[in-house]
């Protein structure tokens, strides 16, 4: 006979019925031995009896000063699971290979929260010397442009102009670095307010790329649609931005790659409940290496290129979050030498 250690009640049942099999064959010889047949059921009922006693007895020594113990770590562990007081099960009854499997599960349930409690660690690491690193610079620029003032430019009119207009590049530049990071911080709380309204998006393209035309020009890019769109496609968001969310988009398309005459066109789908908007360029592209963290705060795949042409480094981060913001979905796909696709979805009225 195997015994189920799993479960008290067998347990202990278990052990009385080996207990009292000895016992009746023990008593069995004697009566065999010393005494007539008739002498024999007695003996067998005052061993069920014994047994009924021994069974009892073991559960309750189980369950008082075994059970009990495993109890309080049971216990321990839901109640870390589950922190409300109405949610506290009780363990009578409970089976130790339950109590196993909690016991595992929270042993991973607290690994889990560890990797991610150190991944959040790291990543905020990461964004304080991000931040440091994008504020610094204009700083530094800064200082060196007054300093310069001070040492005598201020009295010469061929150096005091543009050192003030380069003072005020780099202000400039901290301010829409701070600008930004307000609005991911705004957008990460949801304290930003959607104004969700029905708007035509081939329209605000236009617009996007009618304000974008001089940069673009200036790098010998063309913007343009995939196809001539007659008739309006109307979707239900937040139209400034969204307007914003294709600035950041094309522009960062501009920026990237050397310049030279690059296309950038524009394409909208159809999905059923939504409209697919496509970005793509034929630029140097993205390496797949860097694909995954394209969306991340002052990721660059081109730094000092980024940099010399102004970028915050924060405005991918931003459009996912906007598009995120609306319930939507966004994502880019890149081949090296071929070109960037920035794709991205918008609820269709």
């Amino acid at each position: 006979m195997r015994l189920n250690y799993s479960d008290p009640g067998k347990l202990a049942f278990g052990n009385a019925l080996i207990l009292m099999a000895i016992s009746l064959l023990l008593n069995i010889l004697v009566v065999v031995i010393f005494y007539t047949q008739l002498l024999l059921w007695p003996v067998i009922g005052v061993n069920i009896l014994i047994a009924l006693l021994v069974f009892f007895l073991f559960r309750y020594t189980i369950e008082k000063f075994i059970y009990e113990k495993i109890k309080i770590i049971y216990k321990t562990i839901r109640n870390l699971k589950l922190p409300k007081e109405g949610d506290r099960p009780s363990i009578k009854g409970a089976a130790l290979d339950k109590v196993n499997q909690e016991v595992i599960e929270w042993s991973e349930t607290k690994k889990q929260e560890i990797e991610e409690l150190k991944k959040m660690a790291r990543y905020r690491r990461e964004f304080l010397g991000n931040v440091s690193h994008e504020l610094k610079t204009p700083i530094f620029n800064i200082q060196g442009y007054v300093l310069t003032l001070l040492d005598g430019g201020l009295d010469d009119p061929s150096i005091n102009k543009e050192y003030l207009l380069r003072t005020e590049k780099s202000i400039n530049r901290m301010i829409a670095i701070v600008e930004d990071l307000e609005t991911i911080s705004q957008l990460e709380a949801s304290e930003l307010k959607l104004n969700t309204t029905k708007f035509d998006i081939v329209a605000l393209t236009r617009e996007v790329i009618e304000f974008l035309e001089i940069k673009s020009k200036k790098r010998d890019k063309v913007i343009g649609f995939d196809r001539n769109y007659d008739k309006p496609i109307l979707v239900l968001a937040d139209k400034e931005r969204i307007r914003q969310g294709l600035v950041n988009l094309i522009a960062n398309l501009i920026k990237k790659g050397n310049p030279g005459h690059r296309k950038t066109k524009i394409s909208f789908f159809d999905m059923d409940e939504n409209t697919l908007i496509e970005i793509t360029d034929n630029g140097n592209g993205i390496d797949a290496a860097d694909l995954p963290r394209v969306f991340e705060r002052f990721f660059r795949t081109d730094k000092g290129r980024s940099r010399e042409q102004g970028g915050t480094g924060l405005g991918l981060a931003i459009v996912k979050h906007i598009i995120e913001a609306h319930d939507q979905t966004i994502n880019v796909r890149s081949t090296v030498g071929v070109g960037t696709t920035f794709a991205f979805t918008l609820k269709k009225v």
